[in-house]
């Protein structure tokens, strides 16, 4: 599978990474099993996956608990591991965290550490997160510093603090059906060298075809959700229309196709989950492939009347 360089980090990834946040989390459903989740990770890196995220957030600690486990049976140096932290944005808290999250992946360091969001009440200052993220990268606790929801005002804050590094990555929602980071995030990201990492881009699996007004999901993560409620699975339904058309032309699944639709995009990098090793390769199947001038303009047609309702 090709390789992208995150910024100028020297980290080559796969231009597919594989997330983790399902990973043995139970809000996601029945159907999640931990054992299933380290294998989808060993697939997927079998698959010419390198790049995996995950979070201290995610199952409390076990998702990363989970990566450190597959990690046992590949070959880690290969391997570009990331994960985020969340909750713990005070100096020395961040510091603790990292140490928390190198014991439970089992290395001892950190290819990009990312802090998960900006603080939303300002409680606590950035420049303590982000002089705690600088120590640990010049101590080699970790190789790289990225973040994850933040705005190009959050962005530009957090790089005045930085001094002898730079933000290499924003780990952000984007898919065909959410494209609100391409009017101020992704431009910013562009010009400035910074790698998108997508998170969500199969929308939470509404761009797999599988989800109707008569079959929605009832896990805790997304039985709420806006995007599943009828008149958007409604609004999505051309979309989808067109997207099989086209996936059944290359002997695609309709999953694959939304997500080459990411794979072309200049400085972008789709995570999609997996819950299994037969999701992984899957996912994997949306690299090594071209949609068409011709597929892609039937594509933008339908998304440039696409109005979904988020309230």
């Amino acid at each position: 599978m090709e390789q992208i360089e995150i910024d100028e980090s020297g980290l080559k990834v796969s231009h597919l990474g594989i997330g983790t946040w399902q990973a043995a989390a139970e809000e996601w459903g029945e159907d999640v099993d931990k054992i299933k989740s380290r294998k989808a990770i060993i697939k997927a890196y079998n698959m010419g996956i390198n790049f995996v995220d995950t979070a201290e957030v995610y199952g409390d600690g076990d998702s990363e608990r989970v990566v450190g486990s597959a990690l046992e049976e590949i070959n880690r140096e290969e391997m570009v591991i990331a994960t985020k932290v969340a909750s713990h944005l005070r100096y020395d808290d961040v510091k603790k965290a990292c140490e928390k999250s190198l014991e439970r992946l089992g290395i001892d360091r950190i290819d990009l550490y990312q802090v998960h969001w900006p603080d939303p009440w300002a409680q606590i200052p950035l420049k303590h997160t982000m002089r705690a993220m600088e120590d640990l990268y010049k101590k080699g606790k970790i190789k790289a510093v990225g973040v994850s929801n933040f705005a190009v005002r959050d962005l530009e804050e957090a790089r005045d603090i930085l001094s002898e590094t730079d933000i290499v990555s924003n780990q952000v929602v984007y898919n065909m059906v959410q494209r609100q980071i391409e009017e101020e995030v992704l431009p910013y990201c562009r010009r400035e060298g910074i790698t998108v990492i997508a998170y969500s881009p199969l929308a939470q699996g509404l761009l797999t075809g599988k989800y109707t007004t008569e079959n929605k999901p009832t896990d805790d993560v997304r039985k709420g959700s806006y995007l599943f409620e009828d008149k958007n699975l409604e609004e999505v339904s051309e979309l989808i229309s067109v997207m099989e058309d086209i996936a059944k032309s290359r002997d695609k699944t309709v999953a694959q196709a939304a997500l080459n639709w990411l794979v072309a995009k200049p400085g972008v990098i789709p995570i999609p989950g997996a819950k299994n090793s037969q999701q992984a390769e899957w996912n994997a199947g949306a690299a090594g492939w071209e949609l068409t001038d011709d597929e892609k303009r039937r594509i933008n047609e339908v998304l440039d009347e696409l109005e979904l309702d988020t309230f």
